[in-house]
């Protein structure tokens, strides 16, 4: 995994793919489980719209990025951590 030090390398390396195996399987749990008890009584209903569908998109792309950035964090490069603990 290469280090990364600003947010457009993070950015970039979420778009190369770098955190795929990590941050798919869960946001594929989470985005299912917010799109069913989110949306799933328009998909049942059959009343789903193109808002209904960029929403349910939504609920799988927030955990995707929230869990790339988790991961990414550990290869940060420049951390500085405080030896006073806050």
């Amino acid at each position: 995994m290469p280090s990364w030090s600003n947010p457009l390398q993070a950015v970039g390396l979420i778009v190369r793919g770098y955190t795929f195996r990590t941050a798919a399987p869960i946001a594929l749990v989470v985005g299912t489980i917010l799109s069913l008890v989110n949306q799933g009584a328009l998909m049942i209903d059959g009343e789903a719209n193109t808002a209904t569908w960029v929403r349910i998109a939504v609920n799988y792309l927030v955990p995707y990025v929230v869990s790339s950035i988790g991961y990414l964090a550990a290869f940060r490069d420049g951390r500085s951590f405080s030896s006073s603990g806050g």
